[in-house]
C-alpha cells in the first residue's frame, strides 16, 4: 500500500437496516449512518432521508449534531432527534469536504476552492481565494482564529483571516488537526506532528514507519492512530502529557492495517476497527466488540456530546 494511495478520499457505499449488537441481518443500500445514545449497546440506523447512490466524503459531528456532505448538499441531523430526521441545504458548486469553524462551516475540495457559511445565516461565500496551493486535505481554525490548511505540499498557516499564508511544515501532506491547552497536533506523512508555539514550528512525536491516520481530543489528553508502512499495521495510542509521550492501548484489539478511528464518550473509548466497533471501559486495557462489521466495511466514528455516530466505509480512513 503506497502512502499517497491510502484511502483518504473514500466513497460512501454501505448496507442499511436497523441493527443492534446482537442483530446480524442487514439489507443493502448506500449512504448509511448509525447512531448510539446508550454507550454503544444499541445502534439506530438514521439513514432514511439521505440520497442513494451519491458519493459523499465529508462529515463531522459537533455540539449541534451530525453533518454529512454529498456534492453540493449538506445534510444535518440533530443529536437529540429521536428518529431519522435530516435537514438538507444546497450550497454553490461541488465541495466534497466540510469541517466546522469558529464562525461557521467550511466547505472545500481537493482543487483548493473554499466556501464558508457564517453561523445563523443561509448564505455561502467564497473564502481564501488567494490560497497558493491545490491538493487540499483539510482546513482547521483554532480557538484564537488562526487558520491552517493542510495539502499535499505540507501545512500552511494564516494569522490574518487568509490574507497571507506561510508554509510552516513541509515534507508531505498534512491532514486532521486538533488543539488543546496550547498544543496543536496533526496527522502527517511522517506520523503525528506537534506544535506548542501556535503552529510556527512542528516536531514529529510519533514517526515509526510514517503516516498519521487520526488524532482526537480525549479527557486530559489526546488519542492517535498511525500506520506503519513496514509492518503494514496500525497502532492506537494515548497521551496525557500534551502529546510529548504516547502509550499503546491496542493490545486487546486484533492487529489490522485498517483501524480507522478512536473517540471517547464519557470514560469509554470507542474504536472503529475492520472487525466492528469496540469499546473499552478501562482506558484501553481490554476491549469489547459491540457491533460487528458490515460487509467488510470499517466504521468511522464521530461524537456529539454523549451520542456516537458510526459511518461504515471501504478500507477504513
Amino acid at each position: 500500500m503506497k502512502i499517497h494511495n491510502l484511502a483518504f478520499l473514500l466513497l460512501f457505499q454501505f448496507p442499511l437496516s436497523p441493527i443492534t449488537a446482537q442483530d446480524s441481518t442487514r439489507a443493502e443500500i448506500v449512504n448509511t449512518v448509525f447512531k448510539s445514545t446508550d454507550g454503544g449497546q444499541t445502534w439506530q440506523d438514521i439513514s432514511e432521508g439521505l440520497p442513494g447512490n451519491v458519493q459523499g466524503e465529508g462529515f463531522f459531528a459537533n455540539e449541534k449534531g451530525f453533518y454529512w456532505c454529498a456534492d453540493n448538499e449538506i445534510y444535518h441531523s440533530e443529536s437529540n432527534s429521536s428518529a431519522a430526521s435530516w435537514k438538507k441545504e444546497v450550497f454553490p458548486a461541488a465541495h466534497s469536504s466540510i469541517t466546522p469553524g469558529k464562525t461557521g462551516i467550511f466547505a472545500y475540495n481537493y482543487a483548493g476552492q473554499f466556501l464558508q457559511k457564517t453561523n445563523e445565516t443561509s448564505g455561502w461565500s467564497p473564502i481564501y481565494t488567494n490560497f497558493p496551493e491545490k491538493e487540499v486535505r483539510t482546513v482547521f481554525e483554532t480557538a484564537g482564529g488562526t487558520v491552517f490548511i493542510g495539502c499535499d505540499k505540507g501545512l500552511f498557516r494564516s494569522t490574518n483571516n487568509g490574507k497571507t499564508w506561510k508554509l510552516v511544515h513541509s515534507g508531505g501532506w498534512a491532514m486532521k488537526m486538533v488543539e488543546s491547552n496550547g498544543v496543536l497536533l496533526a496527522t502527517s506523512q511522517v506520523g503525528i506532528i506537534r506544535s506548542t508555539d501556535g503552529g510556527e514550528n512542528w516536531d514529529a512525536v510519533i514517526s515509526e514507519g510514517g503516516v498519521g491516520i487520526a488524532v482526537e481530543n480525549i479527557k486530559g489528553g489526546f488519542a492517535a492512530i498511525t500506520y506503519n508502512t513496514t509492518s503494514e499495521t496500525r497502532r492506537v495510542r494515548t497521551s496525557f502529557d500534551g502529546g510529548k509521550t504516547w502509550q499503546p492501548i491496542d493490545a486487546g484489539l486484533p492487529a489490522s492495517l485498517s483501524i480507522a478511528s478512536i473517540v471517547q464518550v464519557g470514560d469509554d473509548f470507542f474504536c472503529g476497527h475492520p472487525s466492528g466497533i469496540f469499546r473499552s471501559s478501562d482506558k484501553g486495557k481490554t476491549w469489547q466488540l459491540l457491533l460487528p462489521s458490515i460487509k467488510n466495511k470499517v466504521f468511522n466514528l464521530s461524537v456529539s456530546g454523549n451520542v456516537v455516530y458510526a459511518i461504515p466505509r471501504s478500507g477504513g480512513c
